[in-house]
Order: C-alpha cells, then sequence, then structure tokens
C-alpha cells in the first residue's frame, strides 16, 4: 500500500461556473507518456506512431494532462493529486477528471477513494462507459460477492437472528458488532431490544454502505457505529463501557483467515465482561460477557478433483512444441505446512459441489478441531497446540489432489450452521491443494496420515504420510536417486510408492527451488489445446515470412544474422510461454513479458533444453523504463513480424485498453506481420439463473430480516442494466488467432471464467417472444442490455 501521506488533500474547494462546452475532454494519456519516452530515446517513429494514436483517440484534452501522467511516472504523488485537484476546482462536474483520478487511487491502491470518484462520476453520467467500468472492477474488490450471498442466505440470517434474540432477552443488554458490514446483525440486537448497539467496521466503504442502511432503517441514531478496526477499540474512548455480547461473523471458509481469534482475544481483555464461571456460580447474567457464535467444529476430508489439480500443479509434460522436462518445480501459492510462510496461502476456497466435473472423496470426514470462542485461555492456547495427527483411512481409490475443510459454528447451546459442501449456504469450502507432479493412488486399506495445527491463528492441514501394509511413508521427505535406488534393490513393498510420491513435499526447508504460479497461471499451463492453436498458428505466419525472406535476393550460401531474424513480441500478462513457442519454429529471435526473475530462470532452463539458443530469447521488460513503454520497436531498423496481445482477464472481461493497445500494435507490425489474436466474437446466452442473481445482488422486494438492505447493496452488482425474467446474460469469446485456428473460453480445460451480464430485475419472456440486446463497445468495455421487442421479430443478426 502507498505511504498514508501521498493521500490526496481533501480541502476546501471554491465553487467556479461549469464550463459550457458539453464536449467531454479525453485523459487517456500513457501513449503521450510512452511517446515522450520515446523521444527521450531519440525513438522518432515510435514516437510518432504513439502521437497519431493520441490525436485519433483523443483530440481535445486538458493541458494538465500531460503533467499529471508525467508526474506519476517520477512518484510525484501529493504534485500528482495536486494537479487533479485543481482541475476538480476548474470543472466540479467533469465525469471524465473525476474517472481519471478515481484510476490513479486504484491503482495506488486507494480503493476506497477511488470508488467514490467513479461514483460521482456515473451520477454525472450513467451512461459513461469507462467509469461505470471502473466502477464495477473496484466494487468487486470492495463488496466481495459473499456479502451478497449471505444476505441471501435466509436460513443463516434467521439463525443468528434468533440467537441474537435470545441472547438479549437472558440479560445480554449492551452488544458490540465487530466487523459490522451491512450493519445486519447490530440492527439485529437493537430489534431485540437491546439498550445499546455498538458496530464497528474497518473497510471506509462497507462503513459508509452501513450508515445508509441504518439510515434507511431509522436506526442511525440508535447504533453507534464506528469506522475503525476492533483491535484499535478503548474503553472508554470508543464505548462507554464494556458490553455484555459481541457478535460477529468474521470468519471465512477456513474459519480463522478474517482474524477473530486475535478480535475475540482483545475484545475478552478491553471490550467485553468477564464471562460467566461455572455453572453453579450465582451471577446476574447481566454482569457476565459472552460472543455470538460461541465456538466451532472444524472437519476436513481428502479429495480427488481434476479442477482442483490443474489449477495447483504441473498435469503435462508438454507445453506447445516444448518439453517441461526442465521447467523445475511449478506450484501455486496456495501451500501449506506447519510452519508459516508470509509468500504462501495455507488455502484457497471452492464450492465443491459446483466444481466442473466435481470431486471425489477419498476418505470420511474427520474432526479436526474444536474452538470455543468464550473461552479465552483456549484461544490464547490455540497457537500453542501441539501438532496433532488424525489417521484416515481411504475409502475409495483415487488421486490425492487436496484437503476439503469446512465447519459447524455453534451461535449458542441450541443453534448451529454448517458449512459442509451438502449444505445449501452462502458458504465455499477450505481446499488445502497437494503439490505433487506425479499422480498417486490412494487405495482403500491405505491410511492417510494429516497434520493438524494452528502456529499463527491460521489453521492449516498437511498430508504428511500414508500408511499402507504397515509401512509408514514420510511424503515431507526429500528421497533422492540413490535411495530409490536402494528401495527398488531392497524391494521394499513400499517402494513404487516412495518413487510415486517423493514430489509431495510440504517442509518449507525442502521446498527453496520451486517457481510459483498464480493459480490461473497454472491452469493455463495445463490448457493444451490453448498452446497448441498458438504453436499452430504461429507456425504458418512465421514459415510464410520466412519464404518471404528466402525470396528476397540475396546468396544462398550467407547465412542470415542477429538483423535478419523474424522478431516476435509477447505482451502477455503474468507467466506466458508463448514467446518461446514461437522461438521454438526457429529464425525468431522472441520478446517475453515476463518479469519475475524466478519466472525468467525458468523460461531459460527450457530455452535451453529445448535447443532454444540463449540469444534468441529477450525478456522486453528488462529494456523498457515501465510497462507504458512495452509497444514499441525492438530497435529503429526493425519491425515486428507478431505481437501476441493478452486480450482476455482471467475474470472474463476484455483487458483494459485493448483496442488502444492493438491499434498502436498495428503500427508496428513489418509488412506481412500479424497481431495474435485477429479478432475476437463474443458470444453470449440468455438464461435464467438464481444463483447468479443470489451472487450479484440481495433478491427480493422483502427487507432482509425486516431490514432494507437491497437498495445499498445493489449499487455493487456485477453487471447491472436494464429491467428484466431472463435473469442473466453470461458471455463468453471466440479468441481467432487466424482465419482458421481459434480458442474459446467456454472451453472445458480453459483457465479463464466467464462474465456474465445480471439484470436487477428478471425480463419476463414467454416462448416465441424475441429480445433485443444492445451490445456497446467502448474503449474495451463491453455493456449488454436486453428489452422485449412489442412485436415479434426475427432477432438481428
Amino acid at each position: 500500500m502507498p505511504n498514508a501521506s501521498a493521500r490526496p488533500k481533501h480541502g476546501r474547494r471554491t465553487r467556479r461556473r461549469r464550463r459550457e462546452d458539453p464536449a467531454r475532454n479525453e485523459l487517456v494519456s500513457s501513449s503521450l507518456e510512452s511517446a515522450q519516452q520515446c523521444l527521450f530515446n531519440q525513438d522518432y517513429g515510435t514516437a510518432f506512431v504513439h502521437y497519431l494514436l493520441v490525436l485519433n483517440l483523443a483530440p481535445v484534452f486538458k493541458d494538465f494532462a500531460r503533467w499529471t501522467e508525467e508526474l506519476d511516472s517520477v512518484g510525484r504523488i501529493q504534485d500528482l493529486f495536486d494537479c487533479y485537484e485543481q482541475a476538480l476546482e476548474l470543472f466540479p462536474a467533469d465525469e471524465v477528471i473525476l474517472n481519471s483520478m478515481g484510476e490513479h487511487l486504484f491503482r495506488m491502491g486507494f480503493r476506497d477513494e477511488a470508488a467514490g470518484h467513479f461514483h460521482k462520476a456515473l451520477k454525472l453520467r450513467p451512461d459513461y462507459p469507462e467509469a461505470r467500468e471502473n466502477f464495477y472492477r473496484v466494487a468487486n474488490w470492495l463488496v466481495e460477492r459473499w456479502h451478497f450471498l449471505m444476505l441471501n442466505d435466509h436460513g443463516r440470517n434467521r439463525k443468528y437472528q434468533q440467537a441474537i434474540q435470545k441472547a438479549v432477552q437472558s440479560g445480554c443488554n449492551t452488544v458490540l458488532d465487530i466487523g459490522t458490514g451491512t450493519g445486519i446483525l447490530g440492527m439485529c440486537a437493537k430489534k431485540a431490544g437491546a439498550a445499546e448497539v455498538y458496530a464497528c467496521e474497518l473497510s471506509k466503504t462497507m462503513y459508509e454502505l452501513a450508515c445508509e442502511v441504518l439510515t434507511a432503517n431509522g436506526m442511525d441514531g440508535s447504533i453507534k457505529i464506528l469506522h475503525i478496526k476492533s483491535l484499535e477499540m478503548e474503553v472508554p474512548k470508543d464505548i462507554p463501557h464494556r458490553v455484555s455480547l459481541v457478535v460477529t461473523e468474521t470468519v471465512d471458509a477456513g474459519l480463522f483467515g478474517e482474524g477473530i481469534i486475535e478480535s475475540l482475544i482483545h475484545a475478552w481483555h478491553h471490550l467485553l465482561l468477564p464471562p460467566q464461571r461455572g455453572e453453579n456460580v450465582l451471577q446476574e447474567q447481566s454482569a457476565t460477557g459472552r460472543v455470538i457464535p460461541a465456538g466451532a467444529t472444524v472437519f476436513g476430508m481428502a479429495v480427488e478433483c481434476l479442477e482442483i489439480r490443474r489449477h495447483h500443479r504441473l498435469c503435462v509434460s508438454e507445453v506447445g512444441s516444448l518439453s517441461m522436462a526442465a521447467a523445475g518445480e511449478l506450484r501455486s501459492p496456495v501451500s501449506c505446512s506447519s510452519e508459516p510462510d508470509d509468500s504462501m496461502e495455507p488455502y484457497t476456497t471452492e464450492r465443491l459441489s459446483r466444481l466442473p466435473g466435481g470431486y471425489k472423496p477419498l476418505t470420511e470426514p474427520f474432526t479436526a478441531l474444536n474452538i470455543d470462542f468464550n473461552n479465552v485461555q483456549e484461544l490464547e492456547g490455540l497457537s500453542s497446540r501441539p501438532v496433532q495427527k488424525v489417521h484416515l483411512p481411504v475409502t475409495q481409490e483415487g488421486q490425492l489432489d487436496a484437503l476439503a475443510v469446512w465447519f459447524q459454528l455453534h451461535l449458542d447451546e441450541e443453534s448451529s450452521l454448517s458449512t459442509g459442501p451438502q449444505e445449501d449456504t452462502c458458504w465455499e469450502q477450505a481446499i488445502y491443494p497437494v503439490h505433487s507432479t506425479k499422480g498417486f493412488l490412494l487405495k482403500p486399506q491405505d491410511e492417510l496420515i494429516v497434520e493438524v495445527s494452528c502456529r499463527d491463528a491460521y489453521l492449516r492441514l498437511c498430508s504428511v504420510a500414508v500408511l499402507r501394509d504397515g509401512h509408514e511413508i514420510r511424503l515431507d521427505e526429500c528421497l533422492d536417486s540413490q535411495n530409490f535406488g536402494n528401495a527398488t534393490s531392497n524391494q521394499n513393498p513400499e517402494a513404487e510408492l516412495c518413487s510415486a510420491l517423493a514430489c509431495l513435499q510440504t517442509d518449507q526447508n525442502q521446498t527453496k527451488g520451486f517457481s510459483m504460479l498464480e493459480c490461473s497461471e497454472m491452469a493455463l499451463l495445463n490448457n493444451h489445446d490453448y498452446h497448441q492453436s498458438f504453436c499452430s498458428a504461429l507456425g504458418k505466419l512465421l514459415s510464410q515470412l520466412k519464404v518471404k525472406w528466402q525470396n528476397q535476393e540475396r546468396e544462398p550460401s550467407i547465412q542470415p544474422d542477429s538483423s535478419d531474424l523474424l522478431y516476435v513480441l509477447d505482451v502477455s500478462e503474468g507467466f506466458s510461454l508463448l514467446s518461446l513457442i514461437a522461438a521454438s519454429h526457429g529464425h525468431v529471435k522472441a520478446y517475453s513479458s515476463v518479469e519475475k526473475t524466478k519466472q525468467q530462470e525458468v523460461l531459460k532452463r527450457l530455452a535451453h533444453s529445448n535447443k532454444i539458443p540463449e540469444q534468441h530469447l529477450e525478456f522486453w521488460l528488462n529494456h523498457v523504463e515501465d510497462e507504458q513503454g512495452m509497444l514499441k520497436r525492438p530497435s529503429r531498423e526493425k519491425l515486428w513480424s507478431a505481437i501476441i496481445l493478452d486480450c482476455v482477464e482471467t475474470c472474463g472481461l476484455i483487458r483494459q485498453k485493448l483496442m488502444e493497445k492493438a491499434s498502436l500494435a498495428r503500427c508496428l507490425l513489418e509488412e506481412g506481420g500479424r497481431i495474435f489474436p485477429e479478432k475476437i466474437v463474443v458470444h453470449g446466452m440468455l438464461v435464467e439463473s438464481d444463483t447468479l442473481l443470489l451472487e450479484s445482488a440481495v433478491q427480493g422486494q422483502e427487507p432482509t430480516l425486516g431490514f432494507n438492505i437491497a437498495p445499498f447493496i445493489n449499487q455493487f452488482t456485477v453487471q447491472a442494466t436494464c429491467a428484466g425474467r431472463i435473469t442473466a446474460i453470461p458471455f463468453w469469446y471466440q479468441i481467432y488467432l487466424d482465419r482458421e485456428i481459434s480458442v474459446s473460453t467456454l472451453s472445458q480445460n480453459s483457465h479463464w471464467k466467464q462474465a456474465a451480464v445480471v439484470l436487477q430485475q428478471p425480463l419476463e419472456v414467454q416462448p416465441g417472444d424475441w429480445v433485443r440486446l444492445a451490445v456497446k463497445l467502448n474503449k474495451s468495455t463491453i455493456s449488454i442490455s436486453a428489452h422485449i421487442e412489442n412485436a415479434p421479430r426475427p432477432m438481428e443478426q
């Protein structure tokens, strides 16, 4: 996160009259910045291309735009925001300036402030596509989908309400709601008759949302809500005295991931009345404190799941035309060990019941942990608990891909919530993937040994051994080839097992050499069809250009030098092998946009093992000042033979500024050169999906537990468009690399998700009705609206 001193100033502004000209100035000046960098480097050809693009896209722009981008590039952040403040003094109702300032804030990590600027821009111009797309993107960061699922989970809401009501009626008259979100639990306490209700929320966006919800429900004067982290709260500075009840749902799929242990320990020491001391001690209920939920029981089981496997470990031996033997160990950033490691996440989350291809339980569910939230000594001792070993009998044969974890949340002595995979709730399950480059089959009669710990108040589960035929095989020990040989020569019954599981290492000290890829990057690496399509399309183009080169007038005996090589630039986001795939065709110098040092080392090893000359691979970002200068000439003499653009984000949306990049890239190609992809065709489908509705907005006209919340949370829906009984319009892309070869983001092995426009009001249609779709593309932003035609007519193509 940026330094707090870099935050924009919010002093008093002088109101000036609005400009009369309704035309809005474009502030897309990244190309201006690149042009100026090219001029500095005396690369006049590329600079001219940038200026042409700017004039085409933004013929009118304010003078300060150039300075804001330059100030940003040299790190003069406070001067940058001073510049924006001055512009907003002159043009306080200019949605373009507001949107541009929001973009800078978002890039710097100030997501709350960015959301505010995007929202203001949309109020001024509701049809402004850039501001709308930016607002939805930042909203997805600030208001995650589980908020909608949680508010739509009527069973969860009702049980929480009943538990709070019972506690208040039994004497818990003062209540603190920790991590209030929309404020619903605090409002439940007030409705139940609590005399004093306090709430705290760290997120500024959610704090402001909760304030609006309280006002809408007439409770803004009866519930004190604080924009503060609970760990920073004090008595009497923030609340006048200790409370008798804390309510919270600061739990994630792995139970402890949102810091509930730390916040409850602090609450017991500083904010809560002391707990009740034994059942036989006569105490007034109001003189003691308690927590809802009262505790939890954690469950887990081993599973086989191809979808989990392909997102966390390498499943292929060849990618495109490249052998992956020399890649070394590649793994996702989700890896659990008994020793904390800040560079790794201990678990990810999935809804097992919805995973493509499903999953297979390999063991029965087992109890991993019990925790009492009303026992502060137990909370404080959680991190120092000894590691627990659990033996799990294997019930079905299958590959060990992950441990799946869920929990039962005990609200009080009588009521509980389950987050299990068979439950119809708002919860996902925590997934602890196994990083194995070789598949290994667990078999019935095997026992899987799992270690359970909470070393840093995170729940950690590690598969550490397999017990077969009385022999325990440790999976966290590195067995070298000599040991394999000895095991084989002795013909021990576990020798084959040792060999197959040698890569199942969870000891942090044994895995220092691995290279880490994002889950989406790992899934991309495992996407065989994607890489094979690129291999074919690049091969066709490069063959054509080589024939053209060979037909030029030159002596056949003269061998091509470095200036005669075909230049290919891959500007894919993240880890990509497309540059190497291009270089593998020969007579090619490939430029990769991979930035991370370890990932560059992987590409170098692969290049060497696949007999690609070292000098034929360059890491382009090592030679440019920043990402803005990526699209430029490789040298003053050369143009690119091919430029590979990364067009679709993993979430399923077109990448921002794609059209601008494509326009610039077209100007940098040699004659006969090509941009990949050649074109993108957007496909969509009209669907009825209650699931998409539940994940995108609070549903129904009836208030949640009697409280009016929906109008305020719905402003953060995924893509709110027109009124609609069609509930959503999912869309995907057919990406044409050339006229014959294409890849689909809808394929079964895709690393992309599908985006969808979710209608706030379902569109009622009858069989035979025609629906007109309005699809707009503005600067890489797709917007779709739908309405029923008055008269039946064929849908336009």
